[in-house]
């Protein structure tokens, strides 16, 4: 476990991908525990990364923290920018995506549906394509709004997919899914300190397949 920042209010991390973000068995709050040498130690998910994703994420480790974590949340004083690789090139080389997204808890899938309806959200990001090869987009990207699967989802519906997304994009494709959580900025909720975390993506495949200056 890569622990980018700690204090008694605070914890900063990597999370792999394939591990759960939330506090369920094998998921971080648990890493994280085992990793700090306290399995009794509070550690609470204020926002989410979906498993298959990997990057940097912070935890609160009081309910104070969280409270406050949560409400810059909402207050969207927290930044969150992500890299990915799309299947496909957008026509427009950057821009914003706003869409109304429906999720179906069910299914537990994501939908673009054609206006404002019941349990339907706006929804919207910032992009910058700063790479392309053989069909391949290498994507910077900002959310606006924090929704499910929202950046898989959104690109999908554009035409052009996450590498590796088999649940959004190709049918049978199984990854790795290219969506990495690539810096992290937000108050220290004691201090009120801006505070910035940064992690290039892994040295794998597709992520090598571009130059490690746009890369990172």
């Amino acid at each position: 476990m890569e622990i980018l920042y700690r204090d008694n209010k605070i914890v900063v991390c990597v999370k792999p991908a394939g591990v759960l973000s939330t506090d369920e068995p094998g998921g971080m709050p648990e890493q994280l525990r085992a990793e700090l040498g306290d399995a009794a130690a509070k550690i609470c998910t204020v926002h989410r990364l979906d498993a298959a994703a990997g990057g940097v994420m912070v935890y609160a480790r009081t309910r104070h923290a969280a409270a406050d974590l949560s409400r810059y949340i909402r207050e969207d004083r927290v930044e969150k920018t992500y890299r990915a690789v799309l299947r496909g090139v957008p026509a427009e080389k950057s821009g914003e995506l706003r869409d109304f997204l429906f999720h179906d808890a069910r299914r537990r899938m994501t939908f673009v549906v054609p206006g404002p309806g019941k349990d339907v959200k706006e929804s919207a990001l910032a992009y910058t394509v700063l790479q392309e090869r053989e069909g391949l987009a290498l994507t910077e990207i900002r959310l606006i709004t924090g929704r499910t699967h929202q950046i898989r989802c959104q690109f999908a519906h554009l035409g052009t997919p996450l590498w590796g997304d088999g649940k959004y994009g190709l049918p049978g494709e199984s990854g790795p899914l290219a969506l990495w959580s690539r810096r992290l900025a937000f108050p220290h909720p004691v201090t009120g300190e801006r505070m910035e975390f940064a992690k290039a993506p892994p040295a794998a495949e597709p992520w090598t397949l571009f130059d490690r200056e746009e890369k990172e």
